[in-house]
């Protein structure tokens, strides 16, 4: 079961291996958005067998989706810069103790 505010991984296509946050879910259906290459006002949809899940919950983000909808892509941005592409070391693919530190109330593990 995939929800708002999760962070993905693209399995295929040209964004292959780019994490994204799935802003809607509608049936098979992801709406993944990442502030850079994809905004949140053109979302790419793809099939959730298209991506990686993981376990983690942007709750900021998902909070400001559910709630208000104000949202921006530099918040996106923000938030997806502690999360590493994978291959990373440690919870969450951080690389140091300062990234945790810099990420801590950004993101929960579901």
């Amino acid at each position: 079961m995939y929800s708002v505010g999760q962070v993905v991984y693209s399995k295929s296509g040209r964004d292959k291996g780019n994490p994204f946050v799935i802003v809607r879910v509608e049936g098979q259906w992801l709406f993944l958005a990442d502030g850079s290459l994809r905004k949140l006002e053109r979302p790419k949809k793809k099939k959730d067998m298209h991506v990686q899940k993981t376990n983690t919950v942007l709750s900021e983000i998902k909070a400001a989706i559910e709630q208000n909808g104000r949202l921006s892509d530099a918040d996106l941005r923000k938030a997806l810069s502690v999360v590493k592409r994978p291959g990373g070391h440690g919870a969450f693919g951080f690389d140091s103790d300062s990234d945790k530190k810099q990420s801590r109330g950004l993101c929960e593990e579901v």
